[in-house]
């Protein structure tokens, strides 16, 4: 079987908080939940883990791959929510998306301050 990604574990400060926002923003389902960790499946099977880590947060990049209806569903729900974004990943073009590599694409901070990407077309 050659390697697939399985899942990967995302610091918070409040996994239900990042939880809830991550499962609100990219129409996420809900997994079994145990131990320390808050769980939500994507649909191609990728289990994204919260939890609250008894050490500083580190900021790290996640890019998600969404399809143009659901980008444009999760782009109102930043608008509507207020969330500051920007439309490249050094904060320079605030309140724009970019329509760069074929597709459209936003960043932004989820409530851990870890960067978000959301982009229509893969980069290759």
């Amino acid at each position: 079987m050659p390697a697939t990604f399985n899942h990967t574990i995302i610091a918070s400060l409040d996994r239900q908080e990042s939880a809830r926002f991550y499962r609100e923003l990219l129409e996420a389902a809900e997994a079994p939940s145990w131990g320390l960790f808050t769980n939500l499946q994507l649909t191609d099977g990728v289990l994204l883990q919260f939890a609250e880590p008894p050490v500083e947060i580190q900021m790290q990049h996640y890019a998600f791959l969404l399809d143009d209806e659901l980008f444009d569903r999760a782009y109102a729900r930043l608008l509507e929510r207020g969330i500051v974004h920007w439309a490249d990943p050094q904060m320079r073009r605030a309140g724009e998306i970019n329509n760069e590599h074929g597709g459209r694409g936003v960043y932004f901070k989820d409530p851990a301050g870890h960067a978000v990407e959301l982009i229509t077309r893969a980069y290759v």
